[in-house]
């Protein structure tokens, strides 16, 4: 066999490879990767996806809807938490799952193909995990820099692509765990004399000892992080997140000088009809009514301080929320307190997804739950959803519809 060709181990010469390496990259990517897993699971439950068609970004999802459930309102920064943890994480996973790929790359080339049923299911495990892995990282690492350049949505792509990674690393897992563990008690070493998988029958010389390869990918793992997990926060750490679409400065300055992903201007929403003239609340249930802003401004308007958290990962701090409580409005549309119904929440953006939405009861009723006149004590900018947008504690950002137009309190 030519030593030219990948599928001789002799082609593969770095000093570096080796099980030891190998399993202690992935004893950090399993427990990443669980963490990822649970954290996508619960993100996608925020959005309540079995309520309404229009909250679910993936038809046809069948048993995979097994763990839905009604989202709550408390605490209200589950979701900034939650979201801020998963994406976070799976950035700063990438030069690990980097190192990882590198290591056991000789492996993809291995001849025969299969010896035997066993490792004909690793070699198949294995390559649907390399194929599985690349997919969700980078259509995450597109999505949280908001660029949508894969064909399709994002939401079906990256929740199929989950499943089916999760299952091919499940069963590499469970295929690889006795020898990894093996691996691990042995004794430590540069790799002199290290036999098995993955060692080079005719290392080069090492320019770089295996602990320094992995403080690399532990400092290149810090570095990413440093840089991206300031989009949680507000102030000076917002700052440090070069690599985030929201992080460095605010976007503006003054009580509207917080982050925002569409602004009026990018959907269509035009001033004419958002004027006091032209728009009315379109407030429908048992009964209909339309109030105009001057009659929003009559009912009782209570004040909330919740945060923005996206799906991106990034969110804001709290903003001090002004307006009409979403079981107030219910009230009006003739259902009595504490029986308030599921609500279908419609904008005047005309295109996009999420100009609809969907909340459930419980979020309905709850008394932080706003349809927000106000922010930091002035009256919304046009970004920010002038001349009314829904405010819940604990959603995600996009169920806080901006520029709304008709709310449909009932049975969804």
């Amino acid at each position: 066999m030519s030593e030219r060709l990948p599928t001789s181990p002799a082609f593969w010469r770095s000093p570096l490879r080796g099980p030891r390496l190998t399993s202690l990259l992935g004893v950090v990517l399993l427990a990443g990767i669980t963490v990822l897993f649970v954290t996508g699971l619960v993100s996608y439950a925020a959005y309540n996806p079995n309520l309404s068609p229009v909250n679910d970004k993936t038809p046809d999802k069948g048993l995979l809807g097994f763990y839905l459930f009604a989202w709550p309102t408390d605490p209200p920064w589950l979701y900034r938490l939650n979201q801020g943890t998963h994406v976070t994480l799976g950035i700063a996973l990438i030069p690990v799952l980097l190192a990882k790929l590198w290591s056991v790359v000789p492996k993809l080339f291995e001849l025969p193909p299969a010896r035997s049923l066993g490792h004909a299911m690793e070699r198949l495990s294995l390559l649907v995990l390399v194929a599985s892995a690349l997919f969700e990282f980078v259509t995450g690492v597109l999505n949280v820099q908001l660029d949508y350049v894969f064909p399709g949505s994002f939401y079906p792509l990256h929740f199929y692509g989950a499943w089916v990674f999760f299952a091919a690393f499940v069963a590499h897992t469970v295929l690889k765990t006795p020898t990894v563990l093996r691996n691990i008690r042995r004794e430590r070493g540069e790799g002199k004399g290290e036999k098995g998988e993955l060692v080079s029958p005719r290392p080069d010389s090492p320019t770089v000892s295996r602990r320094g390869a992995l403080q690399l990918v532990g400092g290149s793992s810090l570095f990413l992080l440093a840089t991206t997990a300031g989009q949680n926060f507000d102030g000076p750490l917002r700052q440090t997140a070069v690599l985030a679409p929201h992080g460095g400065s605010e976007p503006g300055s003054g009580p509207g000088g917080f982050q925002i992903n569409k602004t009026a201007a990018a959907v269509g929403i035009r001033a004419d009809e958002t004027s006091d003239e032209a728009w009315r609340l379109v407030v429908e249930g048992r009964r209909t009514v339309r109030l105009s802003r001057a009659q929003l401004h009559e009912l009782p308007l209570y004040s909330a301080a919740l945060p923005i958290a996206c799906v991106e990962g990034w969110s804001t701090g709290n903003q001090w929320w002004r307006g009409v409580r979403l079981r107030d409005l219910a009230e009006l549309a003739g259902y009595d307190q504490g029986q308030e119904p599921d609500l279908f929440v419609e904008s005047l953006q005309r295109r996009g997804a999420f100009r609809r939405a969907a909340l459930r009861d419980n979020q309905v009723r709850d008394p932080r739950s706003l349809l927000a006149l106000y922010v930091n004590g002035e009256p919304l900018t046009p970004d920010h959803g002038y001349p009314a947008r829904i405010i819940v504690p604990a959603a995600p950002g996009v169920l806080n519809t901006k520029w709304v137009s008709r709310l449909t309190f009932g049975d969804l």
